[in-house]
């Protein structure tokens, strides 16, 4: 329960990726607020929805990576904590070896789209935002959290011992 009462937002623990997060939610907060404001006026916002879907993108992925890098995925604690500590160290190193080979697959697919589409210079109807530097950004992150789990399944974290 300790896990869930601490405080890990102090600002000595925010780095870049909790900057480029809470950008991406102020962002997509912002102009949905001015998309819903603009229809009471009718003054539709045009494209809202593209740049919310761009701000979610990047929020997303920062917030995978950031997860991962802090190690604040859900876990089944009742469960492990009831374990030996061997048997609770093999099946969290087994855990991020799933999860490194989940996201593999997913850095896969990630970049074959990315590859596939490439020359097609894909972009959105209205506001013509680029979907090339999303996409890469979507192969990128998932690659450094794949390579954060495969590394945690080689070598775990102290407290996961």
């Amino acid at each position: 329960m300790a896990e869930l009462t601490a405080d890990n937002t102090s600002p000595k623990r925010r780095g870049p990726l909790f900057y480029a997060g809470a950008a991406g939610l102020v962002t997509a907060t912002a102009v949905e607020a001015i998309a819903v404001s603009g229809r009471w006026l009718s003054l539709p916002l045009h494209g809202a929805l593209e740049i919310i879907q761009s701000a979610i993108l990047v929020t997303a992925c920062v917030s995978m990576l950031s997860a991962t890098l802090a190690g604040t995925h859900a876990s089944v604690q009742l469960l492990l904590n009831r374990l030996k500590p061997r048997v609770k160290h093999v099946l969290t190193r087994g855990a991020s070896l799933i999860s490194a080979v989940f996201f593999a697959a997913l850095t896969i697919a990630s970049v074959w789209l990315t590859v596939e589409h490439w020359d097609g210079y894909e972009e959105t109807e209205l506001l013509h935002i680029p979907l090339r530097p999303l996409r890469v950004l979507c192969s990128v992150s998932m690659l450094a959290v794949a390579a954060v789990f495969a590394y945690r399944t080689i070598k775990p974290r102290t407290g996961d011992r």
